[in-house]
């Protein structure tokens, strides 16, 4: 095993001799630090929130956490799921986005935020998702799961289904809007692998969930997410408000090429949700980066090979790695090559397998690559392999005798 990367001496400290310092000289430094690195960029913060999570959306690594798998009432961040049904169902052409959606009296009396449909209506499909994205429209997730499954009963149980298809393990659905309803719950981790699969797989919600506004009926209502216009990058996603979930938001955000991922349930006012989803925002892009942590074709040392005309090859990492790291570490990358003995039994081939990379930071594997050969390997001839076989009895003997 070959291990290759940042190398620190024992203790982590040069080796080189101080004088003592005045005490006061050692607090004014450390009271300097304070100020140039306060604590929430040093450490992970302590979020306001009832239970909040930061996923970075590219990998779906979790940045922070806080109570992310406790089963907790969501309010309207349920319609990221009935969205998501919505959009699937687009996908298949089980509906296009011009049809005709039929307003029942029950979508038409659903209370909480609504775009204000009337039964009897008929009114475009996509207009409805936009009322649904754009101002939490409670009328329009029923009238959405009536068009698509008959009722909202049934769209519910396809709700629970996905959610399993999807690995939501703490979520469980009773109705498509997320008003109050017994057993209805989902967990911050769910809600952000729910929220990074709709934008992978429908980016273009985004679109949607960023207008500032929404007519209908010739009423303007505006976009009830508070980090439009005012975090940077923000483009989506939900927010959320009952009596038992208190304030909810799913917020996320673009910034030069990485994309976050929040989710704050139960603050305790709009004020609380907004500086909360901010603060975890900025948390990610201050201390994390998106990275290339290692480059196709880079030789990272060689090994031995047995049987070979050369005794050793170089080896090279197979594959380009991109992934998200603290800005702090990117300098703290480790590679360990693993040698496969058997695929260095000569002849061995030119890019061929000749064992594996782990890439590493702080104990932690990265990723794992091919380590590939970076020349061919002939076999040598028999007596080439009978004369090193001897010269290495001898070998072995004289270092007996000096031991």
């Amino acid at each position: 095993m070959l291990f290759i990367g940042r190398i620190t001496i024992h203790g982590g400290m040069p080796m080189r001799m101080y004088k003592r310092k005045p005490l006061i000289l050692c607090l004014c430094l450390f009271l300097s630090l304070l100020y140039l690195f306060p604590p929430c960029a040093r450490a992970q913060f302590e979020s306001p929130a009832g239970a909040a999570i930061l996923m970075e959306a590219s990998t779906g690594e979790v940045l922070y956490e806080k109570n992310a798998d406790e089963a907790m009432p969501p309010a309207s961040i349920t319609k990221i799921m009935t969205l998501y049904i919505a959009f699937e169902a687009l996908e298949k052409g089980d509906v296009a986005w011009d049809d005709l959606v039929t307003i029942s009296v029950k979508s038409w009396k659903t209370e909480g935020s609504r775009m204000f449909l009337e039964a009897g209506k008929k009114v475009k499909f996509g207009d409805i998702i936009q009322g649904i994205s754009i101002v939490s429209a409670n009328d329009g997730c029923v009238a959405v799961a009536e068009h698509l499954y008959g009722s909202e009963e049934a769209f519910v149980e396809v709700m629970n289904q996905k959610a399993k298809e999807l690995g939501l393990t703490k979520t469980q659905f009773k109705n498509s809007t997320g008003l109050p309803a017994e057993g209805h719950y989902m967990s911050a981790r769910d809600i952000a692998v729910l929220a990074r699969r709709l934008i992978e797989r429908f980016p273009q919600i985004l679109e949607i969930e960023s207008q500032r506004e929404f007519t209908f009926n010739n009423i303007k209502q505006p976009n009830r997410n508070p980090l439009l216009g005012v975090f940077p990058g923000a483009d989506g996603l939900k927010t959320g408000w009952t009596n038992e979930a208190g304030y909810c938001l799913v917020g996320t955000a673009k910034q030069k090429d990485m994309r976050l991922i929040s989710v704050v349930l139960n603050t305790k006012d709009e004020k609380e949700r907004l500086s909360a989803s901010s603060e975890l925002l900025n948390y990610g892009f201050k201390n994390y980066e998106i990275a290339k942590i290692s480059k196709a074709g880079t030789v990272i040392g060689e090994v031995p090979v047995k049987n070979g005309k050369e005794k050793t090859v170089s080896v090279k990492i197979g594959q380009s790695v991109t992934t998200v790291i603290p800005t702090a570490k990117k300098n703290d990358i480790q590679f360990v090559l693993k040698e496969d003995e058997e695929a260095l039994n000569a002849p061995i081939e030119k890019d061929a397998p000749v064992g594996s990379v782990d890439i590493m930071l702080e104990g932690k594997t990265l990723a794992t690559v091919d380590a590939l050969a970076t020349a061919e390997v002939p076999r040598a001839g028999f007596f080439e392999i009978l004369f090193r076989s001897i010269i290495d009895f001898f070998k072995s003997l004289f270092r007996v005798s000096i031991g």
